[in-house]
């Protein structure tokens, strides 16, 4: 009998990967939130200054763990930290760490990577493909292995645009094992210099490396029991355990929280391009659905069928435009207004990103100055122009993904919705069909203030926030009609000089 999604995690043991970053903790907080699950062997490293003990005790005060924590106070004891590093040629485990996990592990998930786009070739493809066959290599040790979880991205393959789910190795320069027989004769200089030979058409390394990874899990993953998943670009929670929780300034809001201290006024992108977002708790119940169905059809692999892909991406019924995704985020800076923000918020974007850098030389690089010289002047730290060029630099690095479009299959994922049960459906969300997009970036943009900000959500707090941005609002219009003025005076000057 099938007991669901719930019944199969019950006294489970599990080992992840990547159990600090973004996805990670939300799937934690999921399982012990959700389930009865026996263990969670969480594979960190030390990090600025904190040990792996450390790095987890932070967790009982994360706004993340509140709810699980207020039901289960001692929900987080489940968790044993296992040292290591994707870095390290043996993943840095230790020996009896290694038998332990061999020993008692009955699902792996693998979500462990470096996600910068620029990260150095040797470093991307330590992280994101060497530690996949490494993991692979352990996994087949296992003696109770039940479920295999490989956190992939629907990126991986982004030199096509619709994206199907299925392994796409011919679009590799070179296969999986030469890049990486080649990374252990050649010195990591020498890696770095192949790059765009290696890398071919992908945009950077990250896209690559992942790429190269699927491939490793193609050739390598033999019987086991063994999915992948790619999500599309992860955002703030939708709905649990709380809205809008984010801890980090990637992507789509990032922008928005440089747009809400009026800092950046300037893009560019195809507005009528798709943005391919998706809510991190929708990932986190659409992974944990997927390895209980991998679980379920175990016996049915062998070493000659390719493993079962599930992407997470909008719905074909209810995709997101950029300027819609801008337009909603827009809309509701007035209700959550920043308390530090320099500048009226507003958003202008221009289509060709070769006029980029000559507009936004208005738009940001000589108001920076003007801005730094006041901070100079009252005896502070000037900042703006540093931060417009990486400001500018990581636009320049996003560019392929700003002015394209893709088209992702998700018939694996949908099936699997089907096959839960009505109540894991309601427990398990991601229904990316019925996503409400307007009123899901009103909880997102509500989630920024609150945990990226770190502004508190009273009424004082807020009402100080619309007070300054009214008053910026004023100056802002104001001084759009002044160069109005000075550019009409101009203009006429020189007409009538020519007349």
């Amino acid at each position: 009998m099938d007991d669901g999604i719930q019944g199969f995690y019950k006294d489970k043991v599990v080992f992840l990967t990547g159990a600090t970053g973004f996805l990670g903790k939300v799937i934690i907080e999921k399982l012990l939130r959700t389930t009865e699950l026996k263990r969670i062997y969480a594979m960190m490293r030390p990090k600025r200054g904190k040990d792996i003990q450390e790095r987890l005790a932070i967790w009982q005060k994360d706004p993340l763990f509140e709810v699980l924590l207020k039901a289960k106070p001692d929900a987080l004891k489940r968790i044993f930290v296992i040292a290591g590093d994707c870095l390290d040629a043996d993943l840095g485990i230790n020996r009896s760490d290694r038998q332990l996990l061999v020993s008692e592990v009955q699902i792996v998930i693998h979500g462990a990577a470096t996600v910068r786009f620029n990260e150095p070739l040797h470093v991307a493809l330590a992280i994101n493909t060497r530690a996949t066959r490494l993991m692979l290599q352990l996994a087949k040790e296992m003696q109770h292995l039940e479920a295999y979880l490989h956190i992939s991205t629907a990126f991986s393959n982004c030199v096509i645009f619709r994206i199907e789910e299925k392994f796409y190795p011919e679009h590799l320069t070179c296969d999986s094992n030469s890049v990486l027989a080649m990374s252990e004769l050649l010195s990591d200089q020498m890696m770095d210099k192949l790059t765009p030979t290696l890398v071919g058409d992908f945009p950077n390394t990250y896209t690559y490396t992942k790429a190269l990874a699927e491939d490793v899990v193609l050739r390598e993953s033999g019987d086991l029991p063994l999915s992948v998943f790619r999500p599309s670009v992860i955002i703030a929670t939708h709905e649990e355990p709380v809205s809008g929780w984010i801890d980090n300034l990637y992507g789509p809001i990032a922008l928005i929280y440089g747009v809400g201290h009026g800092v950046l006024r300037l893009t560019t992108f195809d507005k009528d391009g798709l943005a391919s977002l998706v809510p991190v708790d929708y990932c986190a119940n659409a992974a944990l659905a997927s390895i209980w169905q991998t679980s379920k059809e175990k016996s049915q692999r062998n070493a000659r069928s390719q493993p079962a892909i599930y992407t997470l991406a909008p719905s074909e019924n209810n995709l997101l435009v950029n300027k819609d995704f801008i337009n909603h985020s827009l809309i509701v800076r007035k209700d959550f207004p920043i308390t530090k923000m320099i500048w009226y918020p507003f958003m202008h974007s221009i289509s060709n990103p070769r006029l980029f850098p000559f507009a936004a030389f208005f738009y940001h690089t000589l108001p920076g100055y003007f801005y730094d010289l006041a901070l100079r002047l009252t005896g502070r730290k000037p900042r703006l122009v540093k931060l417009y060029r990486s400001i500018h630099a990581n636009i320049a690095v996003l560019e392929h993904f700003l002015h394209n479009s893709w088209h992702f299959e998700t018939k694996s994922t949908d099936r699997l919705r089907v096959m839960m049960s009505p109540e894991d459906r309601r427990l398990y969300n991601f229904d990316m069909e019925a996503l409400d997009w307007k009123k899901y970036f009103r909880k997102a943009l509500f989630g920024m203030r609150l945990y990226l900000a770190k502004e508190p959500p009273t009424r004082e707090s807020l009402e100080q926030g619309r007070r300054l941005f009214y008053r910026l609002k004023i100056l802002h219009y104001s001084l759009v009609t002044l160069l109005c003025v000075i550019a009409g005076t101009l203009l006429w000057t020189l007409v009538r000089l020519f007349i």
